[in-house]
C-alpha cells in the first residue's frame, strides 16, 4: 500500500487551483478540437474516418496509457514540478502539430500534447482531494468542471470558427501563447500542496500497461477498417487483453504497484467506475458522430457544426458549480439517474437520423444531452473517489482518469466501427435493390451513412440504459479508514 503524502497547512488554495484549472482547460479544450476537424482533414490528407479518428483516440489512449505512472509521479515529484514538465511537453507537441505538414506528423504533435495533458488532470484532482475536506469537495469539483466539462464542450464552436476563416494548423497556433502564459503563471503561483515521498517505478508494470492499452486500442481501430475477423484485429485484441491480465495480476500482487487497484475493494468506487465507462463512451462518441453526420452527410459547414454545440457548451459550464453544491447536499446518486435519463431521452432523437433533419431539432437536442452531461459527470467520478483512504487518492484519481480515458478512446474506436460497416451494409443493400427511383450513386451514399451513423448512436442508447440501471445502487458513504484490503497474494517472480 502506498504511504500518504504530507500535506502542507499553509499553501493558498486559490492561486494554485487558478493556474492548474487554466492548464487543465487547455489539456482537455484541446482533446476536441479535432471533432469538427476531421472531415475538413480526411480531405485534405485523403484518410479514411476510421484512420482520421487517432487524431482523437490516439490522443486519448496516450493518456489512458500515461495517466497509470501518474500515480507515482505525485508520490515522487512535488506538484510544481510536475506540473510545468507537463505544460511544457504539451507546449511542445502543440508546436510540432502547429506546422505540421501531413497527416503522421499531425498524429504526432498530437500524441507528444497527449503526453503532457495525460498528467495535467490527474494532478489536479489529487490536489482538490488533498487540500479539501470531503464535505467541500463538490462545489471544488465544480470548479474543475468548468475545465473538463466546458472546454471540451465549447472546442468544436470555436474550431468551426477558425476552419471557417483561417487554415487548420490556425488552431494550434493559437494556443501557443496561452500555454506558455500557464507556464509562467505556474513558475509564479504554483505551490507544492505536499512532500514527495521516494519511491521506485515499476517498469514492468510500465511495459505491460502499454502494451495492453496499445494493441488493445488498435485492434478496436483496425476493426473498422479490415473487419472483426481479420487476423490482424484479432491477435491485437488477444495480446491487449494478455497484456492487460498480467498487468492487473502484478498490480494485486505487489507490494508498492505502480497503480494500486486494491482501490476496487471500495464498493462504491467500483460501481461509479463501471457507470463512468458507460456514460464516457456515450459523450466522446458523440463528438465524433455528430459532426461526421453534419458535414459528410449534411453538408453543412464547420462553423456551422461548432455553433450548433454552442448553447449545450455554455449551459454545462453554468451549470457545473451549481451541480457540484447539490452534490455536497444531496449526493451523486438522483444527480446521476436524472443526468442519464436526459442523455437517454435525447439519444433517442438521433437514433432516426434523415436527410431531411432540421438543424434547430438538431440544436435542441445537442443541447439536451449536454445538460444531462453536466448533471452527473463531476458527480459520478467524485461520489468514488469520497470514499477512498487518503493514502489511495493518488491511486484512486489516477486509476479513474485511465478507465475514463481508455473508455472514450474504445467507444470513439467501437461506434466508428459500428458506423463504417454499418454503412458498407446498408450501401450494398441499397444498391441491391436500386435504391429509390431514380436515386443516384451520391444519393445511396449519403443515405446509406446517416443509417450507419443512427445503427452507431443505437448503440450509444443501449449503453446508456445499462449505465441508468446501475445508478440506482449508488449510496453515499463515507470515506473508509486507512485499513489495507485484506488481499494475499504472492509476490510475482521476476519476469
Amino acid at each position: 500500500m502506498s504511504k500518504s503524502v504530507t500535506i502542507n497547512p499553509s499553501i493558498k488554495k486559490g492561486p494554485i487551483m487558478f493556474v492548474m484549472i487554466i492548464g487543465a482547460f487547455l489539456a482537455t479544450f484541446n482533446q476536441t478540437i479535432m471533432s469538427v476537424a476531421i472531415p475538413e482533414l480526411m480531405n485534405d490528407f485523403d484518410i479514411k474516418a476510421s484512420t482520421a479518428q487517432w487524431l482523437t483516440t490516439g490522443y486519448m489512449l496516450v493518456n489512458g496509457v500515461l495517466i497509470p505512472i501518474t500515480a507515482f509521479l505525485m508520490q515522487r515529484f512535488t506538484t510544481r514540478q510536475l506540473f510545468q514538465s507537463s505544460m511544457i511537453i504539451f507546449l511542445a507537441g502543440t508546436i510540432v502539430s502547429a506546422v505540421a505538414t501531413n497527416f503522421p506528423v499531425l498524429l504526432t504533435g498530437r500524441l507528444i500534447q497527449a503526453a503532457g495533458a495525460g498528467i495535467i488532470m490527474p494532478l489536479l484532482m489529487n490536489v482538490v482531494f488533498a487540500i479539501f475536506p470531503a464535505e467541500k469537495r463538490g462545489s471544488a469539483m465544480g470548479m474543475v468542471g468548468l475545465a473538463i466539462i466546458f472546454a471540451p464542450a465549447i472546442g468544436p464552436t470555436l474550431t468551426g470558427y477558425v476552419l471557417e476563416t483561417f487554415p487548420w494548423q490556425a488552431m494550434f497556433y493559437g494556443m501557443i501563447p496561452f500555454a506558455v502564459i500557464v507556464i509562467i503563471c505556474g513558475f509564479i503561483y504554483l505551490k507544492n500542496v505536499s512532500e514527495p515521498v521516494r519511491s521506485k517505478v515499476d517498469f514492468i508494470s510500465v511495459v505491460l500497461s502499454t502494451i495492453g492499452f496499445g494493441t488493445l486500442m488498435y485492434g478496436f481501430s483496425q476493426a473498422g477498417n479490415d473487419g472483426w475477423s481479420s487476423t490482424e484485429v484479432v491477435v491485437s485484441l488477444v495480446i491487449g487483453i494478455l497484456a492487460l491480465v498480467l498487468f492487473t495480476w502484478r498490480q494485486l500482487a505487489s507490494k508498492n504497484p505502480l497503480l494500486d487497484l486494491r482501490a476496487f475493494k471500495y464498493n462504491m468506487f467500483t460501481l461509479t467506475t463501471i457507470i463512468n465507462i458507460g456514460v464516457t463512451m456515450m459523450m466522446y462518441a458523440d463528438m465524433m458522430l455528430l459532426p461526421l453526420y453534419l458535414q459528410n452527410a449534411r453538408g453543412f459547414t464547420a462553423l456551422e457544426s461548432g455553433f450548433l454545440m454552442l448553447p449545450g457548451a455554455l449551459l454545462m459550464g453554468l451549470l457545473s458549480p451549481v451541480v457540484g453544491k447539490l452534490f455536497d447536499r444531496f449526493g451523486a446518486k438522483w444527480l446521476t439517474i436524472i443526468g442519464v435519463a436526459i442523455i437517454i431521452i435525447s439519444t433517442v432523437g438521433f437514433v432516426n437520423l434523415t436527410d431531411s433533419t432540421s438543424y434547430t431539432f438538431l440544436i435542441l437536442m445537442s443541447t439536451f444531452r449536454r445538460i444531462g452531461m453536466a448533471m452527473f459527470l463531476m458527480p459520478i467520478q467524485t461520489a468514488g473517489l469520497n470514499q477512498l483512504p487518503s493514502s489511495l487518492n493518488a491511486h484512486g484519481t489516477a486509476i479513474s482518469n485511465t478507465i475514463k480515458q481508455v473508455a472514450g478512446a474504445v467507444g470513439t474506436a467501437l461506434l466508428v466501427t459500428v458506423m463504417t460497416n454499418s454503412t458498407k451494409n446498408h450501401l450494398q443493400d441499397l444498391i441491391a435493390t436500386g435504391g429509390a427511383q431514380g436515386e443516384t450513386q451520391q444519393h445511396m451514399v449519403m443515405e446509406a451513412s446517416i443509417q450507419g451513423i443512427n445503427d452507431a448512436y443505437f448503440v450509444i442508447l443501449i449503453i446508456g440504459i445499462i449505465s441508468l440501471l446501475l445508478s440506482f445502487f449508488i449510496q453515499r458513504v463515507k470515506n473508509a479508514s486507512e485499513e489495507k484490503p485484506n488481499i494475499t497474494l504472492k509476490k510475482p517472480a521476476k519476469i
